[in-house]
C-alpha cells in the first residue's frame, strides 16, 4: 500500500513566505491520495522553545486551516525525522504501507531526513521535490545561486535508493 506524508504544513512556517505554488501542488497530490483512498498522514513539528512559532501552544504550530480536513492521521515530532520517537512506524505497519510519498516543508531538513529514515526502515520512498518548500534561501547558507530543492533532489537521486520526481513526473507515473 502507498501512503502520503505531508510534513510540517504549519502556519508558523507557511506564513513566512510566498508558497502559493508549493501549496497548490501539495493540495493536488493530497487530493489524488484522498480520491484513491490511500492514507494521508500529516506530520506536525512541535518545538519546546516558548518563543518558537512552532511551540505546541502557539497558533503557528497548527496545520494550515485549509489542509486540516485532509489528514487521516496526525503524528507529532520534535526533530527533523518524522520517525524519531514518534508513532509513525507503528501507524505505517498497522496500515500495511510499503511505499511512502513525501511532500511538505523544510525540504533540506524534515523532508530529506524523513526520506532517508524511511528508506533505512525498508520503505520504498518517492520524494516529490517541487512539492516541498523551505524557509531557507541561498543567502541563509551563504551559498549564492543554491537552489535548495534542486540540490536536495539531486543528492537523493544520486543515492540510487530514493526515487526523486517532480510533480509532472508523479502525475505521469502514479496518477
Amino acid at each position: 500500500m502507498n501512503a502520503l506524508l505531508v510534513i510540517d504544513v504549519q502556519s508558523g512556517i507557511v506564513n513566512g513566505g510566498d508558497y502559493k505554488e508549493e501549496l497548490f501542488l501539495m493540495e493536488q497530490v493530497i487530493t489524488d491520495f484522498k480520491e484513491s483512498n490511500r492514507p494521508v498522514i500529516f506530520i506536525r513539528h512541535i518545538d519546546a522553545t516558548e518563543e518558537s512559532p512552532l511551540n505546541r501552544n502557539s497558533i503557528g504550530s497548527e496545520i494550515r486551516p485549509e489542509f486540516k480536513g485532509y489528514s487521516d492521521y496526525l503524528i507529532e515530532k520534535q526533530t527533523p525525522s518524522s520517525f524519531f520517537q514518534t508513532e509513525l512506524t507503528q501507524t505505517l505497519e498497522n496500515l500495511g504501507v510499503e511505499h511512502l510519498f513525501i511532500i511538505g516543508f523544510e525540504t533540506e531538513f524534515c523532508c530529506m531526513f524523513t526520506a532517508i529514515a524511511a528508506y533505512d526502515r525498508g520503505y520504498k520512498v518517492t520524494f516529490i521535490k517541487d512539492v516541498t518548500g523551505t524557509t531557507n534561501t541561498a543567502e541563509s547558507y551563504d551559498m549564492q545561486g543554491l537552489d535548495i530543492k534542486r540540490f536536495v533532489g539531486t543528492v537523493l537521486r544520486w543515492s540510487s535508493v530514493i526515487e526523486v520526481v517532480n510533480y509532472a513526473e508523479y502525475v505521469e507515473k502514479y496518477k
